[in-house]
């Protein structure tokens, strides 16, 4: 484990103005995926963005349809690696620059490309052996282009062995062992760390302790007091539980980006069009304010732009702000 920051009020007012200053330029975004058979056009998709005022775009892969329909657009965007090239990234660094010179120099300046994202969720497993390792290559391969681009990974809130009170946050010893290492690289480069926070799930598994109202954020007072802090939902309490996990291991200094966050519309329990719009709309409003323990704006990206329909049947199908056809499944605002 690495050695603890000593904080001081000097620090955290540092660290607030820095966070401030990072999530300034950028506001709420949403995940483009395209998993479906009757999505819209690229191009149709980028206008769509444009239309309903969205600050920023996420895909899970480099498309190259995607990224020429992004040129000139200037829709702050975020780019995946996809799994099957981790290993290869990780193990060999010409690969690492085919990869960036193919997806990233190739489309640079006319996409503009705000965070690479190594690994989406694969810590702890099987692949997160070469998240560290291809991030590493990755960025000395940007540094090499001449391109000004952070690179990261996005992580569940799995790799959190507690949680409650979000002051105990701490990573499970198997995720800490990953996180340490990729943490230091972060700080280094003054990246973020990308985290995908759904207060859904956690409230669907546990509905009989957690109050709907807390998951929604329309909580009327404090629900949940740890210490000096007071929490009124359960997206600020996980979040700051990332936050505390973050800090026992020298992460302190390390921003976060909110990479995913949803409610599903429609497919099981909970998952209706009222609760839906209800979460997304105040989550909206809510990130401007940042948490407790950071009261800083987030940077976020809702999950997702549309429904998918070759995902898993049920509510995977149904975390889409738009239809198909381009028509929202609820209003919501973005200004």
């Amino acid at each position: 484990m690495a050695d603890r920051l000593v904080y001081s009020p000097l620090r955290t007012a540092l660290l607030i103005s820095v966070l401030a200053v990072l999530s300034s330029v950028h506001g709420i975004g949403v995940n483009y995926g395209l998993v479906g058979d009757n999505l819209p056009q690229p191009s149709a998709v980028v206008d769509l963005y444009k239309s309903n005022n969205i600050d920023g775009m996420r895909i899970f892969n480099p498309n190259h349809d995607v990224l020429e329909a992004l040129r000139g657009s200037n829709i702050p965007l975020i780019v995946g690696v996809e799994h099957k090239d981790l290993q290869p990234l990780a193990s060999d660094a010409s690969a690492a620059t085919n990869w960036v010179q193919t997806n990233i120099a190739a489309y640079s300046p006319s996409v503009s490309f705000r965070y690479i994202v190594v690994g989406n969720e694969v810590i702890p497993g099987d692949l997160a052996q070469y998240v560290f390792p291809a991030m590493q290559n990755i960025q000395t391969a940007l540094d090499s282009a001449g391109l000004q681009v952070n690179v990261s990974t996005s992580v569940a809130l799995s790799v959190l062995g507690s949680s409650y009170p979000p002051s105990a946050g701490a990573f499970t010893p198997e995720a800490q062992t990953y996180m340490t290492p990729i943490l230091q690289f972060l700080a280094s480069g003054g990246s973020p760390l990308l985290v995908n926070v759904y207060p859904f799930f956690a409230y669907r598994d546990n509905a009989d302790q957690i109050a709907l109202s807390y998951a929604l954020f329309t909580s009327e007072g404090v629900v949940v007091t740890d210490g000096a802090y007071g929490y009124q939902n359960l997206f600020d309490a996980m979040l700051d539980a990332t936050y505390a996990a973050m800090e026992k291991v020298g992460g302190a200094d390390v921003a976060v980006v909110v990479t995913e966050s949803g409610w599903p519309s429609d497919g099981g329990f909970a998952a209706n069009i009222s609760n839906a719009q209800t979460y997304i709309q105040n989550l909206i409003n809510h990130v401007g304010e940042g948490t407790p323990r950071r009261p800083a704006p987030i940077e976020a990206y809702i999950f997702a732009m549309f429904n998918e329909n070759q995902k898993e049947a049920g509510t995977e199908r149904n975390f889409g702000l738009f239809y198909p056809d381009e028509q929202p499944v609820y209003p919501i605002s973005f200004v």
